[in-house]
């Protein structure tokens, strides 16, 4: 039996493997509460998540992105969430679009 034989009967329990260890995506969560971003900062991996929750009793927010065309989420009211996959490293300033006083900061590695 050649090599390559040997590796192509072995190919699937080799990829199974390798999208249980080491390659899951993750969801970091970031309150929005007392009008500010908790964490203010996050990092992650390409490909991860960030999904911002809404836990203020009254106001609304949204997730805004000025250095990526005004990229903007939904309002989000009380309890509401809205997430975003990164598939890019670099850093990705935001701000709440009708709070500019609010800044975050999501790092992808």
């Amino acid at each position: 039996m050649s090599v390559a034989s040997r590796f192509l009967e072995r190919a699937p329990g080799l990829l199974a493997l390798v999208s249980v260890c080491g390659f899951a995506q993750q969801t970091v969560e970031v309150t929005i509460q007392d009008y500010r971003f908790v964490p203010q900062e996050v990092r992650i991996k390409a490909g991860d998540t960030v999904k911002w929750i809404n836990r203020e009793k009254r106001t609304s927010h949204s997730v805004l992105f000025p250095a990526e065309n005004g990229l903007e989420s939904e309002r989000m009211f009380p309890d509401e969430h809205w997430q975003r996959s990164f598939a890019q490293p670099g850093s990705y300033g935001y701000r709440c679009g009708p709070h500019e006083e609010m800044k975050g900061l999501v790092l992808v590695e």
